[in-house]
């Protein structure tokens, strides 16, 4: 594993920094936006234009889709070098928050998978920030059993037309296009005859309900599709060949979800010494474990770049580096309302550490929940027996949670 760049991954390292130091606002500082809409400090709307001028900028600067041909609108850099500029970029106050599933997910996906038309269609508007996008992917019966999915897309001439329900969609309320996973032939065993494609959100027929979340937010929203209609154009990958193309975007939804963000220790040192919490021995414990676990997180990025430094793609590593940080993340965020004491059941001020306590236990679903990730693990790390999959050769239709009419 190494822990230091190359001599060639500094000199990056110092451009990026001295770009950011020239046009990012100071994290803190009156124009920062790091957090805005998450912890409530910004209307929606202006979080979401604040975070696509940011776009256009690094857009226009060659900093967007680092890794993307330069032919879309990227840099035609290596993996190393995006990982070193999201370094940098988290020291200042901006997010690109709203562009995870576009451009972390839908984007590599497209390059993997899309044809010559739907790379020029869709990836430079994603870089120049013009265009958001959501994921519809889960259902209300399948969740960490994706294949399970049980949303109909029927052939009729040029196009598919789509019922079903997706659930847990981020973002979806404003939205302009939808990666969608339907089932397109129900003959097939659960893995199969699952077909991946783009969405236009826009398209008649498509209802967003948000969902009201324990934040206060409604981030997420239930997504009802009613004879909608997709070009068979927009098929991203093969038809009933959606299964392999919807691993590029998980893969890529978990090492995104595992490179986090959150509570920091140097912030909960802070409010240790501000409430007068600093010499207590339990809590200076608690510190103490806390630190420990961001320093394996660092470890654990750094295997992951040590990866993409040499050219190579990370393996289990995202669903290592997931699983830790969920459980890092919803035992931080317990440590820091017991140092706010009894105040800390209260909602106050910009109550960044209770948004952070109360979204902390989506973490541990969102991508793949804890227990997928110990499969994962188990299975292709551990060399582990796997679990017993009873249904897995048998025809999505003759499956009885397929939820389907006799």
């Amino acid at each position: 594993m190494d822990f230091d760049d190359t001599p060639e991954e500094a000199k990056f390292r110092a451009e990026a920094r001295a770009w950011l130091d020239a046009h990012a606002p100071a994290k803190g500082g009156p124009d920062d936006f790091s957090t805005g809409y998450s912890v409530g400090s910004l209307p929606e709307r202006d979080y979401l234009a604040r975070c696509q001028s940011w776009q256009a900028q690094l857009g226009q600067a060659g900093w967007a889709g680092i890794t993307w041909p330069r032919a879309f609108g990227g840099r035609g850099a290596n993996a190393i070098q995006a990982t070193i500029f999201a370094q940098e970029q988290a020291r200042y106050g901006v997010s690109t928050g709203p562009f995870t599933v576009g451009i972390g997910m839908a984007g590599p996906t497209i390059i993997a998978h899309g044809t010559d038309r739907q790379k020029q269609r869709y990836l430079p508007p994603l870089l120049r920030g013009e265009e958001l996008w959501c994921q519809l992917f889960s259902e209300p019966g399948a969740g960490s059993d994706l294949a399970g999915l049980s949303t109909r897309a029927e052939r009729d001439g040029d196009q598919f037309v789509v019922n079903g329900q997706k659930v847990w969609t981020s973002g979806a309320h404003y939205s302009r296009f939808g990666i969608l996973l339907a089932r397109t032939d129900f003959e097939q065993p659960k893995h199969r005859g699952i077909t991946y494609f783009v969405l236009d959100m826009t398209t008649s027929g498509i209802e967003v309900r948000p969902l009201r979340q324990m934040t206060g937010a409604s981030h997420f929203s239930e997504v009802f599709l009613s004879d909608v209609r997709i070009p068979v154009g927009d098929v991203l990958g093969q038809v009933d060949g959606g299964w392999a193309v919807a691993m590029t975007t998980l893969a890529n939804e978990r090492m995104a979800i595992g490179a986090g963000g959150g509570v920091k220790f140097a912030d909960m040192a802070g409010l240790a010494r501000a409430r007068g919490r600093a010499g207590d021995p339990l809590m200076r414990q608690a510190l103490a474990a806390a630190y420990t676990r961001e320093q394996i997180l660092t470890y654990l990025g750094f295997r992951v770049q040590t990866a993409l430094s040499r050219g190579a793609l990370p393996g289990p590593e995202a669903s290592v580096t997931k699983l830790f940080y969920a459980g890092h993340l919803k035992r931080t965020c317990d440590l820091a309302l017991a140092l706010q004491g009894v105040s800390g059941v209260i909602a106050q001020g910009d109550a960044a550490w209770q948004h952070q306590f109360l979204q902390a236990p989506s973490i541990r679903i969102a991508g793949g929940s804890d227990e997928v990730q110990r499969n994962v693990l188990g299975e292709r790390v551990l060399g582990l027996p796997g679990e017993p999959r009873l249904d897995k050769d048998v025809a999505f239709r003759n499956i009885p949670s397929a939820g389907l009419e006799r």
